[in-house]
């Protein structure tokens, strides 16, 4: 080996060295501080890679004064279920991803693989009934892989969860930034229509008869965060309609999600139960207004960083939860924190000599060490969607005190409750 290849590996944390096959730390593990509700479900979890297509979508990346062309959307999903699997621990396996951002010389695109806790293609769990619905979008830019942590932890707990590539917005695929404008929360409801199919009773289909999507969370981070707010009920307000200013096309095509638009009032479905958003973008640029945040009232759960600086957090996230006064919601907040409160650790390869530093903070955060943000996001999510999809009783894991450094809070382990805040505010009448 050579002398830099041993200086590089002695320099990586655990967290990224022990992505190896013969070690037992992978993504989502608990650490010997990990909050209560973090562990692993009594479930084994499978996966599959499913391909759907949205036909006759506006091609915004196409568009010309006065014509919207129409073009049929691929979108591909990973989809996490409990397995009937019998090994004790589940197998390990091998997540194919890339980094960098397509199109762009300066991050040319590079593959690596790591590991999680799952088995391909497994048969799903039958004689437990059905299980919740649970939707993933990922950032711009980002993949169904970017939060495997999540992922696998909720479906060991008994949900069936789908994360989305959302065309156009992957690191292999990225284009401009229009088409996740408008497609992120058009994504969203297709996904969920289209899996509530094939949960359906008279689906022949590996998920036939498993899905509850009458209970259903959507889960978002940055432009995900984005797309399951309106997703949700929270229009695009007029100034958002004007991001798309001198684009031809474009003002027109986002009009659908607005609050004036007889689609987006068409669209809102009363199967979502809860979201949760991660570090949500838009509030900063005006994507929302005081009148069209009223229009989220489904319970939400936000996570920040109080020092984020992509989507703002003062006058960003955190007022984005001050403004949903019609919904039941809950701020987490990592203080000192910026914008990566949701993926998984950094790859050992974004450590690299040479690579743009980009690779490495698409994944860290500066302050906290991510296996901790890890697990302490699978303990709340873990509390908020249990209580509100599987009407579990957690609520004493939502009643910490505001300030964690004043209180230990419940289901962390003693002095371990640290440098974070809770905020918590019931829907108005």
């Amino acid at each position: 080996m050579k002398i830099q290849s041993v200086i590089v590996a002695l320099m990586l944390p655990i967290s990224l060295i022990a992505q190896t096959k013969g070690n037992t730390f992978v993504y989502g593990d608990a650490l010997p501080d990990a909050p209560e509700l973090s562990a692993r479900g009594d479930y084994q979890v499978g996966v599959r890679t499913l391909k759907f297509v949205h036909k006759d979508q506006v091609d915004i990346l196409n568009s010309k004064e006065g014509q919207d062309p129409l073009y049929d959307r691929p979108l591909t999903v990973e989809i996490w279920y409990p397995s009937s699997n019998k090994k004790e621990g589940g197998d390990l396996i091998q997540y194919e991803e890339v980094m960098g951002t397509n199109g762009n010389p300066e991050r040319p695109i590079l593959p690596f693989t790591f590991y999680g806790r799952a088995s391909r293609d497994a048969a799903p769990m039958t004689g437990d009934g059905k299980f919740p619905l649970v939707v993933v979008s990922h950032g711009y830019v980002g993949s169904r892989y970017l939060m495997t942590y999540l992922t696998e932890n909720l479906a060991s707990k008994g949900y069936i969860v789908v994360a989305i590539d959302h065309t156009e917005s992957t690191f292999r695929d990225a284009a401009p930034f229009t088409s996740t404008l408008l497609n992120r929360s058009k994504d969203i409801l297709f996904i969920l229509d289209e899996v509530a199919k094939l949960g359906a009773a008279k689906n022949e289909g590996f998920l036939s008869g498993l899905v509850n999507a009458e209970h259903t969370a959507i889960i978002g981070y940055s432009m995900g965060g984005y797309g399951v707010l309106n997703a949700a009920g929270a229009a695009y307000s007029k100034k958002a309609l004007g991001l798309f200013a001198g684009m031809s096309g474009g003002s027109k095509a986002l009009t659908v999600r607005g609050a004036d638009s007889e689609e987006f009032k068409r669209s809102q479905d009363s199967r979502i139960k809860a979201v949760v958003a991660f570090a949500p973008w838009g509030m900063v640029q005006g994507v929302w207004d005081s009148e069209t945040l009223k229009g989220l009232k489904v319970p939400t759960f936000f996570v920040a960083g109080s020092q984020d600086d992509i989507s703002g957090y003062e006058n960003g996230i955190k007022a984005i939860f001050n403004g949903a006064v019609h919904a039941d919601r809950y701020l987490l907040t990592y203080k000192n924190a910026r914008h990566n409160v949701a993926p998984n650790p950094p790859p050992a390869e974004a450590l690299e000599p040479g690579l743009n530093i980009d690779e490495y903070y698409r994944y860290a955060d500066p302050t906290w060490d991510q296996r901790r943000i890890n697990n302490i996001n699978q303990h709340f999510v873990t509390a908020f969607l249990g209580v509100h999809l599987k009407q579990k009783d957690y609520g004493k894991y939502l009643a910490a005190k505001e300030d964690s450094n004043e209180e230990n809070w419940p289901g962390f382990v003693p002095r371990s409750s640290t440098g974070m805040e809770l905020l918590h505010e019931v829907p108005k009448e």
